[in-house]
C-alpha cells in the first residue's frame, strides 16, 4: 500500500513541478538580467501543494462538476485547474496560438481526439480558434494515471462516456513546452 501510496503522491506532483518550473525559471532569470526591465525586481513567490492538500481539493472538485482553478498567479503565466466530468459529447477542436495544456487523469477515463489539420477554423479571440473537424486527428483513450501533452497549435477535443477527473496545466508564453 505504501508503495502505491508513493507513485499516486509522484504522479500528481511531478507534472506541476515539471510545469511550474519553466515559467518561473524564464521569470527569475528575466528578474537577474541586468539588461530586462525587471532588473530590480524580486523573486516570484513559491506555493507548496501537499499529497494531502491536493487529495482535499479533489475530493472537493468531484462533488461538483466542471472547472474548478486551484492556482492561477498573477505574475505567472500558469494556470492549474481540477475538472471533473460525467459525460460529456463531442464538441470541436480548439487550439490555441499561446497555450501548452498537460491534462493528468486522476479518476475515471476519457477520450482525446488531438492532432490533424484544422478544417474551416473560426476565431473566437485573438489566439483561440475553433473547427468542426480536424484531419487526421488520432483518437487516444486516457485513463487514470496518464499524462496527455498537448503544445500550441495542436487541434484538441474531448468527450466522455462516464467520468472523468483530471488535472489541467496550462501554460502561455513566448516558448512552447
Amino acid at each position: 500500500m505504501a508503495k502505491n501510496r508513493t507513485r499516486r503522491n509522484f504522479l500528481q506532483a511531478a507534472p506541476l513541478a515539471a510545469v511550474a518550473t519553466i515559467p518561473l525559471a524564464e521569470k527569475l532569470f528575466a528578474a537577474s538580467s541586468p539588461t530586462s526591465e525587471g532588473a530590480n525586481a524580486a523573486p516570484g513567490t513559491f506555493q507548496l501543494f501537499t499529497a494531502d492538500k491536493l487529495a482535499d481539493s479533489v475530493k472537493a472538485f468531484q462533488t461538483q462538476l466542471g472547472e474548478h482553478y486551484l492556482y492561477q498567479p498573477q505574475d505567472l503565466p500558469l494556470t492549474i485547474a481540477i475538472t471533473s466530468q460525467e459525460k460529456k459529447i463531442v464538441g470541436e477542436f480548439e487550439y490555441h496560438e499561446g497555450r501548452d495544456h498537460v491534462f493528468l487523469i486522476l479518476e475515471g477515463a476519457t477520450k482525446f481526439e488531438v492532432g490533424g489539420t484544422p478544417k474551416n477554423p473560426r476565431n473566437t479571440r485573438p489566439g483561440e480558434w475553433l473547427a468542426q473537424e480536424s484531419e487526421g486527428a488520432t483518437t487516444l483513450e486516457v485513463k487514470k494515471g496518464d499524462m496527455l501533452v498537448v503544445t500550441r497549435g495542436t487541434p484538441h477535443r474531448q468527450s466522455t462516456e462516464k467520468n472523468v477527473t483530471w488535472m489541467l496545466i496550462s501554460a502561455s508564453g513566448a516558448k512552447k513546452i
